[in-house]
């Protein structure tokens, strides 16, 4: 594990030390925590697409996509709050909050007799995702300090998704063996049991840690003081700087193209392809399984050649893979394409996270994630809603084909507008 540098820096009033390394222990605990987290989320990633379809018999896919608009919703806005909460309360609190809310979730699924109550479900698991995986986040940037931050969020990201990856591929096998329903749920719960006894027993809080790092923070330019009101926060992530507002559109993209992934990419598998159940669970996992081993290298990547190159970069290759998807009709063309994707993504997720970082003061960059990750979760909704109009009146293809023109524009605004020499800030 690479060292920080001698910027691993000591709070004088609490003798705190800055780092990956100075706080690896407990860094890997949070990665562990959001494996799980990733593994509560991948419950669905594969059943909830065939359940819609076999046991509901939602045969339109806006209908059917209701479940991901709810989750992206209630995602999006608890993001919002996350960060605002573990700013006022604490960040254990808030991790510990997201995973009682996730208890109900795999009852609901197994039990719900209407569709009504799956779309309950994934509204409750919208709010427990939102208050995890922002919690880790933040806990994590505020453990390493700024020298490692793009390591950091990659190995963060890393375990989430190979979390989804995982359970994506082990519930595709439980389903073809035992059914669609309870088998595949209960490793979720599973999950959610361990998830929130490692958080009450062994999780510590990192609050104070920000105050450390603020002691020594280099604000990249006079607008990002570490004074700012929430509605300034607010502004600031969303629309007057370049960087932050370059970063909150790409992430909106991203995720408004995994939404449609998650959504529609199973049922095209099956209809166009005529695909097995296994096979279906094998594209599911590989997508996120690249996504998610690739950012172990890509974050680290990130810290030696900055974030612009590997975003804006990203979002291109990502729109070639859909376009693959959209032309292709077999195994091997989709499962090229889902790797094409997963590496895409790769290049993307941590580095926006890293480049949140970069910028906002240590004041409010809780606040600043949790505005980001608000923007890039009601990707979810944004793309569950037009792919869904897209695919019924259009067919899956043109949805998918679609989608890829607005990952491509989403990439060259970033190479546009996004300034390039932020990552270097603290070492001037």
């Amino acid at each position: 594990m690479p060292a920080t540098k001698p910027a691993a820096r000591q709070s004088a009033n609490r003798g705190l030390v800055l780092g990956l390394r100075q706080n690896l222990a407990q860094f890997m605990l949070l990665v562990a925590v959001n494996a799980l987290v990733g593994g509560t989320l991948g419950q669905e990633r594969t059943v909830l697409p065939l359940l819609a379809d076999e046991v509901f018999g939602l045969d339109h896919y806006t209908s059917a996509l209701t479940y991901i608009l709810a989750f992206g919703v209630a995602k999006a806005a608890t993001n919002y709050f996350a960060g605002t909460l573990s700013d006022r309360y604490g960040r254990k609190p808030v991790l510990v909050a997201g995973w009682l809310v996730a208890l109900p979730v795999p009852l609901l699924l197994i039990f719900g007799n209407s569709w009504a109550l799956i779309v309950a479900a994934n509204v409750i698991l919208g709010v427990s995702q939102g208050l995890t995986w922002s919690t880790t986040v933040m806990m994590k940037m505020d453990l390493v300090g700024p020298e490692r931050r793009g390591l950091a969020m990659g190995l963060n990201e890393a375990a989430g998704y190979l979390g989804v990856a995982g359970t994506a591929l082990a519930t595709g096998y439980i389903a073809s063996s035992f059914g669609l329903r309870p088998g595949p749920f209960l490793l979720g719960a599973a999950f959610i049991a361990i998830g929130l006894g490692l958080s009450v027993l062994a999780v510590r809080e990192t609050h104070h840690h920000v105050k450390a790092e603020a002691a020594n923070h280099k604000s990249a330019h006079a607008g990002t003081h570490g004074g700012l009101s929430s509605r300034e926060v607010f502004s600031l992530t969303s629309f007057r700087d370049k960087s932050l507002s370059s970063v909150s559109q790409a992430g909106m993209v991203n995720n408004l193209n995994d939404g449609l992934a998650w959504g529609l990419f199973p049922v095209l598998f099956v209809t166009s392809g005529g695909l097995s159940l296994e096979h279906v669970g094998i594209l599911a996992a590989v997508y996120p399984a690249v996504w998610g081993a690739g950012q172990m290298v890509t974050g680290l990547l990130s810290d030696r050649i900055g974030r612009k190159p590997l975003i804006a970069g990203g979002m291109l290759v990502q729109a070639a893979a859909l376009a693959m998807v959209a032309v292709g009709q077999d195994f091997a063309i989709w499962l090229a394409a889902v790797v094409l994707l997963g590496a895409g993504t790769a290049m993307v997720y941590p580095t926006l996270l890293a480049a949140i970082g970069d910028v906002a003061h240590p004041l409010w960059r809780a606040r600043s994630i949790g505005i980001y990750r608000l923007w890039r979760d009601a990707g979810f909704a944004v793309g569950a809603l037009l792919s869904g109009i897209l695919a019924d009146a259009y067919g899956i293809p043109a949805a998918v084909a679609a989608v890829a023109v607005i990952t491509a524009a989403s990439g060259v605004m970033v190479a546009v507008r996004m300034r390039g020499a932020d990552h270097r800030r603290h070492e001037l």
